[in-house]
């Protein structure tokens, strides 16, 4: 198995694509955003426009469903979690605690999702369902996001939101990124005690 401590100096089973210009401008925003490339822009330098795509897409269905940060979180949390994705998990469970708390953020990643409101909840069981096993969905679990208040538009667009963050996790775990090793530090210490799934942190900053 490939690791960030081979000699290729990987953090994923890959070895590193070459930075195009396509790939410099993910890169760029991810040091914008976060200070640091993220494990996962290096991988999809392979495809920096699929990447790109892929989040404007996503951008386009949170935006068309009003959906706030938070609720972006909680969904991302709820989803990467359930299919045991550390990555997304310490990403937006950090992104999560920025926007509420920790204790919420680490309850959500941990299935306990104290402290949201009832369509958060909503949301949040709707998500694990959905990464989880979409065939065992049923219309009662679709009539409980329209008692929380989602309508019918909202719910389609949730879960397109959740499919699409699933494909993009799929992507990084069977390729094997692991967690950007920032996280040690950036991640509150309840965010990191729930992520006991998926690849551990790198082992140190890629550069």
């Amino acid at each position: 198995m490939t690791t960030d401590s081979d000699a290729s100096g990987a953090t994923q089973f890959l070895r590193r694509a070459e930075v195009t210009g396509a790939a410099r401008a993910i890169f760029d925003e991810d040091e914008a955003e976060v200070g640091f490339v993220m494990n996962a822009s290096r991988l999809w330098a392979y495809q920096p426009k699929a990447m790109t795509g892929l989040f404007e897409l996503l951008g386009s269905v949170a935006a068309g469903a009003s959906l706030t940060e938070r609720q972006r979180g909680i969904l991302i949390a709820a989803c990467a979690s359930s299919l045991g994705d550390s990555c997304c998990s310490l990403a937006w469970g950090t992104r999560l605690a920025g926007q509420a708390s920790p204790s919420l953020a680490a309850g959500v990643l941990s299935g306990a999702d104290t402290g949201l409101d009832p369509a958060e909840q909503a949301m949040a069981a709707w998500a694990r369902q959905v990464a989880r096993d979409p065939n065992a969905a049923a219309a009662g679990d679709v009539q409980a996001l329209r008692d929380a208040g989602l309508s019918d538009a909202g719910i389609f667009a949730v879960t397109v939101y959740v499919a699409l963050r699933i494909a993009f996790s799929t992507v990084n775990d069977a390729l094997g990124v692991r967690p950007d090793a920032e996280y040690a530090t950036l991640a509150p210490t309840a965010v990191r005690d729930a992520v006991t799934f998926g690849r551990p942190l790198a082992d140190h900053p890629a550069h």
